[in-house]
């Protein structure tokens, strides 16, 4: 027997529910997360790629920072749609979602307030003025016309993540038993993210949360989707290839420049996404399973966050290398990338990882 709060729509009376056929785990999504990871500090490297094979995929590197959007809004909502009905929901969901994101967070602001010339870029008495200090203490800080320093750059899509999930998870609560509405509510915002970048109105900042909503939308529609309709495995895998040809396609061509391009990308990373999921086990995606991938993905979350903290900390290092050419240039991407990776792994197995402990209480 189904209760009222699982009936869709009249005469409907199918739950929202993960299919029998989906993993709780799925490697391959870590896998995408690596990757992700990998392009966003390559595309912070690409001045020093010139002249290389690298040079024009470094320039797409920002676009990790899309796929990442795409794959929390997947298991995000995911979540949320699993312990909509279970005690405490609100409780889990808010505990667990500070213990991923804040410890290092705030350990990133203490390491950058400690030596702000460095760090920073500027002195501790501009860092300090009341309104700087708010808008990282409430997640605001992308919504500000002042331009955020280089190594707190990172943070800007960690804030748009706070402030969706700050609203969504009271949404998927009041209507997570009605698939039609939440798809409705997420397909406003895939149609008004590209709208406001067409209009561009004064007050939108570059990175600004309505003008960055495609893929995380997208990623949350996907959920609600796999969740709702029950279809066939192939099915979806059929989906996903298509949808990533064709968000390829309409960012190879149409989209590129464009106010539609972060629209096509967040299509390309969902389809991509959609044939991880649904194509589990298959020979093309192994090496999505593999350790490096999956390794990267697990220290993504750090590793983002503080590559460029490590950049700039090696700077006066590295610097002596540029009269050495593209070979230089290259060894110094090489060591950019070796020493970021040390730091996140550094920080995963001591730090994050003991923190994360905590969850099962939640």
């Amino acid at each position: 027997m189904l209760d009222d709060s699982e009936k869709l729509a009249p005469g409907i009376q199918l739950p929202l529910r993960r299919p029998a056929w989906l993993p709780a785990y799925i490697p391959e999504l870590q896998g995408l997360r690596g990757l992700a990871v990998l392009a966003v500090v390559l595309y912070h490297c690409h001045p020093l790629l010139v002249g290389t094979p690298l040079y024009g995929v470094s320039l797409w590197g920002w676009s990790g920072v899309n796929l990442f959007f795409v794959l929390s809004g997947f298991l995000i909502t995911s979540i949320l749609l699993e312990a909509r009905g279970r005690p405490h929901y609100f409780r889990n969901f808010y505990a667990r979602r500070a213990l991923r994101i804040w410890p290092v967070y705030l350990l990133l602001l203490i390491v950058c307030y400690s030596v702000p010339l460095w760090f920073l870029g500027d002195s501790l008495a501009h860092q300090t003025h009341w309104r700087t200090l708010a808008a990282y203490a409430l997640f605001l800080q992308n919504l500000r016309h002042t331009p955020l320093p280089g190594t707190l750059g990172p943070t800007w899509s960690l804030a748009i993540e706070e402030q969706y999930y700050l609203l969504w998870a009271p949404l998927v609560w009041l209507l997570g038993a009605r698939r039609v509405l939440l798809a409705s509510a997420l397909g406003v915002l895939l149609v008004l993210s590209p709208l406001l970048r067409i209009l561009h109105p004064h007050w939108l900042t570059p990175t600004h949360t309505l003008i960055h909503l495609d893929g995380i939308a997208l990623g949350s529609l996907l959920a609600v989707a796999l969740f709702s309709l029950h279809l066939e495995r192939r099915i979806w895998l059929a989906m996903g290839i298509g949808g990533a040809c064709l968000g390829w396609l309409a960012t190879a061509t149409i989209a590129g420049g464009t106010a539609f391009l972060d629209s096509a990308l967040a299509l390309l990373f969902a389809g991509v996404v959609l044939i991880a999921i649904a194509g589990g086990g298959a020979r093309l995606l192994a090496p999505l399973r593999r350790s490096p991938l999956v390794f990267y993905g697990t220290i993504s979350y750090g590793l983002y966050m503080i590559h460029i903290l490590v950049f700039v900390y090696f700077g006066s290092f590295s610097a002596r290398l540029p009269q050495m050419g593209v070979t230089g240039n290259l060894l110094i991407a090489l060591l950019r990338l070796l020493a970021s990776t040390l730091a996140a792994t550094a920080l995963w197995y001591g730090f994050e990882s003991q923190i994360l402990k905590l969850k099962a209480r939640f």
